[in-house]
């Protein structure tokens, strides 16, 4: 398992967290999602082979925020 932390703009409530949550913790591979507004961060726990950080990356931006 691997763990990144992700700086994601334009979060800024729950429905925020629950759609970057819901979406990236949906994709096989992820085995635990966590956002934190107040830092706008992502932290998430992966299998790399299974997912890719872009694939992560991608759900993210699909979802209308900005991944640095």
């Amino acid at each position: 398992m691997e763990s990144v932390t992700l700086k994601v703009s334009g979060m800024s409530c729950g429905h925020c967290v629950k759609a970057v949550e819901g979406s990236v913790g949906k994709l096989n591979g992820v085995d635990r999602v966590a956002v934190d507004l107040d830092n706008g961060q992502v932290q998430i726990h992966f299998d790399s082979s299974a997912v890719s950080l872009e694939q992560i990356k991608e759900t993210i931006d699909d979802q209308g925020y900005d991944v640095k």
